[in-house]
């Protein structure tokens, strides 16, 4: 029988907030529920989902790691804010060979200045963005192709 593929997708510091965290930006719906969506559908595709949320960045780059470690499928990330500060994620991304979706519920590209530029963008092998929850599933999509 063939090794399940798993697609990692990790979160960044706040995204435990989401629900209640500026929904006029990110909508009301939580971390849980976009995590239920996309394992459902991973189910229905034979692909195992690992799940992460951290406020902590070495935590981040420890699952990009342990991703590469566990011959992951592809890695879904949204970093939330260190995306734009994390020269170490983006480092972390360049060090291992598992291909990395950056996703975003906004569009960083319609916000303040400082989001514009994206450290992860800049290393990851594509990016979703401005979608709302529909971004994951995407990004989930996506991986799903490569």
């Amino acid at each position: 029988m063939a090794e399940t593929r798993k697609i990692y997708v990790l979160n960044g510091p706040n995204l435990n907030m989401l629900g209640t965290r500026e929904p006029d930006i990110y909508g009301y719906d939580t971390l849980d529920d976009i995590a239920e969506r996309m394992e459902d559908a991973a189910a229905r595709a034979h692909v195992e989902i690992v799940f992460h949320q951290s406020n902590h960045e070495g935590q981040m780059i420890d699952w990009l790691h342990d991703a590469h470690q566990d011959g992951a499928h592809a890695v879904i990330l949204n970093a939330g804010g260190l995306t734009h500060t994390s020269i170490a994620l983006h480092d972390a991304i360049k060090s291992i060979t598992v291909p990395v979706i950056e996703v975003h519920l906004s569009n960083p590209h319609k916000r303040e200045d400082f989001r514009h530029i994206s450290y992860i963008g800049m290393a990851a092998k594509g990016t979703i963005a401005g979608f709302g929850p529909l971004s994951y599933m995407l990004a989930l999509e996506a991986a799903l192709e490569l």
